[in-house]
């Protein structure tokens, strides 16, 4: 099926279709140099089997894991392509998870002042949420996203059977971000996870969660108003995320944490259910002032405080202004405790 988001001149194609991957040469414009931007936890068989449909292909394989989304490793892409006289008429393609999609679609967007971009993601949580919208970006001295751009992808193929490979643990982490868009948006998406096997409706899951991002970012498209929705349970989500912190989780699994303390309590009984059946944690060890210190550093703070989205009624959320002193409060809640 195929989703159409319309931001003007910005617009695009989403591509929902098993076996998409394999027709890449036919979605995608390929008779060009093509830079494929992969990490090498991502099967070599899928970057693989997109080069075989490239003019003039060239793979560059990251490091996994959030360490490489760098000024480093951004720096390598634009090296690279600049080493081997890519032009504005080329393009760059992701094939992987959101750090790969993050570090592909800001070097896209540098490069020359920026030459087309191609997501092909391959993990739940960039399939849910991460490859479209635009929002690409690294990190910078422990702060998650503090560089980047907006800038929109040309089109995004998106193959549910590229998550068959995918561990158990990442599957699952890639759901908390569908979790909470239901909370914020969908009840009847939130009834599918309380209800039923999210791994025998997950092609469902990731139509309705695409629906839900594509109404948001129609309408706000850089994140000036309505478009924080979409950062529900990232506030806290991204300061447990810090490597600082100590949790050692990933991000779905820091963002299902961070919803927690920011419900009405009838959501949270809700919420605690569905975290317990899909695995996700519901406490943590970590250090709370190095968690606190990336939340004060983050993008969306101000001098004194940070605003918050907070879910009163499954399908309904309200912005709260809460001071960071509110904010690690909060946080405390979710520690976990020994006694």
């Amino acid at each position: 099926m195929e989703i159409h988001i319309a931001l003007g001149a910005h617009s695009y194609d989403i591509i929902l279709q098993r076996g998409c991957l394999s027709q890449a040469g036919k979605l995608l414009q390929l008779e060009r140099r093509v830079l494929l931007v992969t990490d090498d936890g991502v099967p070599q068989a899928y970057a693989d089997a997109v080069a075989k449909q490239c003019l003039a292909p060239e793979i560059v394989t990251i490091p996994q894991g959030e360490a490489s989304k760098s000024l480093a490793s951004f720096e390598r892409l634009l090296s690279h392509m600049l080493q081997s006289g890519f032009t504005r008429k080329d393009c760059v393609i992701a094939v992987g998870g959101g750090v790969v999609g993050d570090l592909a679609g800001f070097a896209a967007a540098s490069f020359m002042r920026g030459i087309d971009f191609y997501n092909i993601p391959t993990t739940v949580l960039s399939q849910v949420d991460s490859s479209i919208g635009g929002k690409n970006a690294v990190n910078l001295n422990g702060v998650k996203n503090v560089v980047g751009a907006f800038y929109q992808p040309k089109r995004v193929l998106i193959d549910p059977d590229v998550l068959d490979t995918l561990p158990a643990r990442q599957r699952v982490n890639g759901l908390a971000e569908s979790v909470k868009m239901a909370l914020t948006s969908d009840p009847a998406l939130f009834e599918i996870f309380e209800a039923q096997d999210p791994d025998e409706t997950l092609e469902n899951i990731i139509y309705r969660s695409l629906l839900i991002k594509k109404g948001v970012v129609e309408q706000d498209e850089r994140e000036t108003g309505l478009r924080r929705v979409l950062n529900y349970g990232h506030t806290i989500g991204h300061g447990l995320e810090s490597p600082a912190a100590g949790t050692g989780l990933y991000h779905g699994e820091s963002v299902a944490l961070g919803m927690l303390p920011f419900c009405s309590d009838d959501v949270r009984l809700r919420l605690l259910q569905v975290l317990k059946k899909l695995g996700l944690p519901t406490d943590a060890d970590f250090d709370a002032d190095a968690a606190m210190e990336a939340i004060i550093h983050d993008k969306k703070g101000v001098s004194n405080g940070v605003d918050v989205v907070f879910v009163p009624k499954i399908g309904s959320y309200t912005f709260r202004f809460l001071s960071f002193s509110a904010i690690q409060a909060a946080m405390e809640t979710l520690k976990r405790r020994t006694s």
